[in-house]
């Protein structure tokens, strides 16, 4: 069977909707609406739930990981009803490359750790849970949000393989790439053990 069976238009077509979508800036939106300022401006420069709740808005933070989550489960949604299950995957290649590079921010976003999991739990849950359930792990031993993520991101795919989902299990393996790649800054701090754990609020002074 082909890998790729919607058409290059349906493709083109699926990725740029879900770009868009990817690139609704929700972090620094909600950062704003709440009074705390340009996210931008603080911690890590994301504009990501773990760096909104750097500002200690946790409503803030909180709204973030949401709608971040549901802008990749929406495009994927969306795409795998009017069109099919192919078109989807672009949709969410789409969606996170939207979130890691917003053309309304000059190409300055997140991390994509709340969108892959919006784009994972809606093309496939049982993964989704897993790597949610990984990431959680990590934190809860750690509490290091760039660990978690980049675990999660490993362990993604090979889910995805377990459970037959190959197709799947490529974009996974494309993300994680772009998940290590966004991530080179926190990947040299973690080895000079200099990763600054979660923290509810650091804001320069």
């Amino acid at each position: 069977m082909p890998f790729l069976t919607t058409s290059w238009l349906s493709a083109l077509t699926a990725f740029a909707i879900g770009y868009l979508l990817g690139s609704i800036p929700f972090g620094l939106l909600f950062s704003l609406a709440f009074g705390e300022g340009d996210v931008r401006k603080i911690g890590s420069g994301s504009i990501g739930a773990t760096n909104v709740l750097r500002t200690g808005n946790r409503g803030a933070a909180a709204l973030t990981l949401f709608f971040d989550a549901m802008k990749g489960a929406a495009a994927v949604s969306f795409m795998r009803l009017f069109m099919d299950q192919d078109a989807a995957l672009f949709a969410a290649l789409g969606a996170f490359l939207g979130h890691l590079f917003p053309i309304w921010l000059r190409f300055r976003g997140g991390k994509g750790v709340a969108v892959s999991l919006g784009i994972l739990l809606s093309l496939f849950w049982p993964a989704g849970l897993l790597a949610f359930a990984t990431w959680l792990a990590v934190v809860a031993v750690y509490r290091i949000s760039s660990l978690a993520a980049l675990v999660a991101a490993v362990m993604t795919p090979i889910y995805l393989l377990l459970f037959g989902r190959v197709h799947e299990a490529v974009l996974a393996l494309v993300l994680a790439m772009l998940v290590f790649a966004v991530h080179s800054a926190n990947i040299r701090r973690l080895l000079r053990g200099e990763e600054p754990r979660i923290d509810i609020k650091s804001k320069p002074a």
